[in-house]
């Protein structure tokens, strides 16, 4: 699942990483690759409190309408890939019937973003349901 982030840092700081999407979901690190390392973390930590909560995973904006937002001017705009599959709970293997062209683009779309099969129809799912809760 991808969330946007606005890198930010103050003279004599770390860098801060804020995910507009997810309140008061932040980061920070030392380095850019470092705060955006630890904010992979911080998402997957967030977003499994509102698992835990029963509540929805909020529907992301586009950064055009982050923008807009002053808490976020001079920000450094990039997007945060997480795989949210494992999260709440243990895995358990399950048998679905597919066909055969579906399952072919599940995984032309898995392979092209790096996550597995499970870890992609786990995302697509949870993307669904945060939508149309």
């Amino acid at each position: 699942m991808n969330f946007i982030a606005v890198v930010h840092k103050d003279q004599d700081s770390c860098y801060g990483v804020t995910v507009p999407d997810l309140p008061g979901c932040f980061s920070a690190g030392d380095s850019i690759e470092d705060a955006l390392e630890n904010t992979k973390e911080a998402i997957l930590c967030h977003i499994e409190g509102l698992i835990a909560d029963n509540q929805p995973i909020p529907e992301p904006l586009s950064i055009e309408v982050h923008k807009k937002n002053k808490d976020f001017k001079n920000g450094i705009w990039t997007i945060v890939s997480v795989d949210i599959s494992e999260l709440s709970g243990k895995i358990k293997r399950v048998n679905i019937t597919l066909p055969e062209r579906i399952l072919n683009q599940v995984d032309y779309f898995a392979k092209k973003k790096g996550e597995t099969r499970s870890g992609f129809l786990s995302t697509a799912a949870m993307e669904y349901i945060s939508k149309h809760q």
